[in-house]
């Protein structure tokens, strides 16, 4: 992550719409839909590999964040028939959990381009790898570029 200046916001692990990783009994998408945007991201060059096939939901309630300056942004995205293009951003940013950090990703799917599964702004999707003993409810903070995402 090297010398980049993070800032720090505290937050709850809770459950999302489970839409992401296809566990969602009325999922439209039974593998997920991290899986099958995974190889559109791919190919605009950001490998997801090595993530989990899902979002952690991050409630950094009564604070809200907003990206501000994102390091990947990818327009009108078609990975599904299922409704229009949608745009995503990403910002790297870590999870602290238990006084380890993991290296990871802010998941943005802009809501004006989203028909479904909305999320609060005071929730952040977040790609990262397999963490051993997360679960809903467990505390945790995310390390994030001030220069790309704004927490208020």
């Amino acid at each position: 992550m090297g010398d980049r200046r993070w800032q720090r916001v505290a937050g709850i692990v809770e459950r999302g719409h489970r839409v992401a990783s296809g566990t969602a009994l009325e999922s439209p998408y039974p593998q997920g839909t991290i899986a099958m945007q995974t190889p559109c991201f791919k190919a605009l060059g950001l490998d997801l590999t090595g993530y989990v096939q899902g979002t952690l939901n991050i409630s950094i309630s009564p604070q809200v964040f907003q990206l501000t300056q994102p390091e990947f942004t990818f327009r009108a995205v078609h990975w599904t028939d299922r409704h229009p293009p949608e745009d995503f951003s990403f910002s790297r940013c870590r999870l602290l959990f238990q006084g380890v950090g993991y290296d990871g990703l802010v998941y943005y799917p802009h809501p004006e381009t989203k028909q479904r599964n909305f999320q609060a702004p005071a929730v952040v999707e977040i790609l990262a790898p397999h963490i051993p003993g997360i679960q809903y409810g467990c505390r945790v903070e995310i390390e994030y570029n001030p220069l790309e995402i704004t927490v208020h």
